[in-house]
């Protein structure tokens, strides 16, 4: 089953419909006994790093997301979800994020790009680029997922990027380091890409659970 955690910061409604559609068990919960009883979590998230690690420490959640990393457990951080997997966010001054990955979070900057005028919060579609194997990739397509950002992650080990898209920089869209995963795009809103990336979240946590 998977525990989508539930800090007042998180596009809950689609990611349920997603993984309704995805035919996964899942539950919605802020409450860390409810969450137990998952086998794999996925952090959603929309809106400001500051706030979302305010309310994550607020409420337990932070405590729990180690205690379930530890644990070998997988974790799925999307969007904003993401970018609080690491170690720091220069939005509104500086924020330490949950510091399972290393990097910083930084602003995105208008630039031109191709002879176009790129704009931020980057909104839309954007082509994914493939650089390290692994599992989460297993029989999804090179394809488009939509973003939507103003911030993106700097700094990080190049082996944990796992995926980018070009915007002005290389913006990474998937990451990874072993149980801990993260998207900067919207799986749940990226079509046939994101859908089949979702559903092969779904089916590693399925593994990890029969074979515990």
């Amino acid at each position: 089953m998977i525990g989508v955690i539930d800090y007042g910061m998180g596009n809950l409604f689609s990611v349920s419909k997603a993984l309704e559609r995805a035919g996964a068990r899942y539950i919605v919960s802020s409450e860390v006994e409810e969450l137990k009883k998952a086998d794999a979590y996925i952090l959603p998230g929309v809106g400001s790093f500051r706030d979302a690690m305010q309310l994550l420490r607020q409420t337990g959640l932070e405590a729990f997301i180690h205690q379930v990393v530890q644990e070998g457990k997988l974790l799925f951080g999307i969007c904003l979800g993401m970018q609080l997997l690491f170690e720091e966010s220069e939005e509104a001054g500086h924020t330490k994020g949950l510091g399972l990955l290393k990097g910083r979070v930084v602003l995105l900057k208008d630039c031109d790009q191709d002879g176009q005028r790129l704009k931020v919060p980057h909104m839309g579609w954007n082509e994914l680029t493939f650089h390290q194997p692994s599992p989460l990739f297993d029989g999804v397509p090179e394809g488009f997922a939509y973003f939507v950002h103003s911030y993106y992650v700097s700094d990080m080990n190049s082996d944990e990027q796992l995926a980018s898209a070009a915007y002005g920089v290389q913006v990474p869209a998937v990451v990874g380091k072993g149980n801990v995963l993260g998207a900067q795009f919207h799986p749940e809103k990226s079509s046939t890409t994101g859908m089949a990336m979702l559903k092969q979240f779904i089916q590693l946590a399925n593994e990890q659970r029969v074979n515990k």
